[in-house]
């Protein structure tokens, strides 16, 4: 497809507003001229812009560029995928999330490739999304995004490619708001025995910020201290029902191993850093027995549980299991650090670990 030529004025020929961070010609991975499916940069850098597609569709719809002046495709089209179906929210039509299949017309380069992608987008900034992904803010932080009728079209669109297409080569791939509900779905799916590769971008870790502090031992202290608190709790306000479910469940997760990226200047998802590196810690000093039980609960949770609450969500961080891939190149800012283009870009410094739950 080609592009439409934006003006200097950062206008269209028809008069919509485009941000040259929108067009691909500009922004981008040229250099992926070929995609060697079996190299993780390239799965990286597809993950990455096929949620950026998510967003332009977004912004095509707010702007109502249609056909040859909508700027959504390349960013499909360059790694041979075709738009298999939107997903709406419901509460404001907003697009928030896409289901991509690979063009079987390209079956010479499909070894190794996803049969099928679903993306979501996270917070738009712009247009009349804005209040709706705020809103989904809130409910993440609050621990209710499964509540939500945007979470429930994302889990229904899973289950549908996995129950028509098969679990079999099939990605979720998400960037922060888009992550955290790319999370939420994967670890439902998990919880039946259906492991898909993910790739989580940025996702969002609400806790207080402790990887911003400078300080290694009393980083270490806080994080060790944090882990007997919760592990005392788990020990005395436990019910043994609530207990072996919680147990059971986050064993049956350990076999899921979804792709955590993250920068550590982005202080959103920068605490999955110290989480998973605090366990390896622990078993340094000898406490893995409590970092394991501090691991499957949070203080909050054992606490809704005791007073016999509503049913209460573990948080989303909680997960076992995954690989973590940090973006050691330095970023001049926030918005840099927590943007999805840095993981397109080529030659980035990453330290990329394996935690698996035993």
């Amino acid at each position: 497809m080609a592009l439409v030529p934006v003006s200097e004025s950062g206008y269209q020929g028809d008069g919509s507003v485009v941000s040259e961070r929108e067009d691909f010609g500009l922004v981008g991975p040229l250099h992926l001229t070929t995609i060697d499916w079996k190299n993780p940069d390239h799965r990286r850098s597809v993950a990455a812009c096929v949620v950026q597609g998510v967003y332009i569709i977004e912004r095509d719809r707010q702007e109502k560029r249609l056909g040859p002046q909508a700027l959504a495709p390349p960013w499909w089209n360059f790694c041979n995928f075709q738009l298999h179906r939107q997903l709406v929210d419901d509460a404001d039509q907003s697009v928030f999330g896409a289901i991509y299949q690979f063009s079987p017309e390209c079956n010479h380069s499909a070894e190794g490739c996803p049969k099928y992608v679903i993306a979501f987008r996270g917070t738009v900034t712009k247009g009349d999304a804005f209040t709706r992904d705020v809103e989904l803010d809130v409910h993440f932080i609050r621990n209710d995004l499964h509540r939500t009728s945007r979470y429930e079209a994302a889990i229904q669109a899973v289950r549908y490619v996995v129950a028509t297409f098969g679990s079999s080569n099939v990605w979720l791939a998400g960037h922060s708001l888009g992550s955290a509900i790319a999370m939420l779905a994967g670890k439902n799916m998990a919880k039946t025995g259906v492991f898909l590769e993910s790739f989580l971008l940025n996702p969002p870790f609400v806790s207080a910020p402790i990887e911003k502090i400078n300080d290694t031992k009393v980083k270490s202290g806080i994080r060790i201290a944090s882990s007997f608190l919760t592990a005392g709790f788990a020990v005395a306000l436990k019910n043994n029902t609530q207990k072996n479910r919680s147990v059971d469940t986050f064993v049956a997760l350990s076999a899921w191993l979804p792709s955590l990226f993250v920068n550590p200047a982005d202080h959103i998802c920068s605490e999955y850093i110290g989480y998973f590196e605090h366990r390896k810690r622990m078993e340094g000093i000898g406490a893995s027995g409590i970092e394991k039980l501090a691991t499957q609960h949070s203080i909050g949770g054992l606490l809704m549980n005791a007073i016999g609450g509503k049913e209460y969500e573990e948080p989303l961080h909680l997960i076992p299991s995954a690989n973590v891939i940090v973006n050691l190149t330095p970023s001049p800012n926030f918005k840099d650090a927590h943007g999805i283009h840095q993981w397109w870009r080529p030659e980035l410094q990453l330290d990329c670990k394996t935690y698996q739950f035993r």
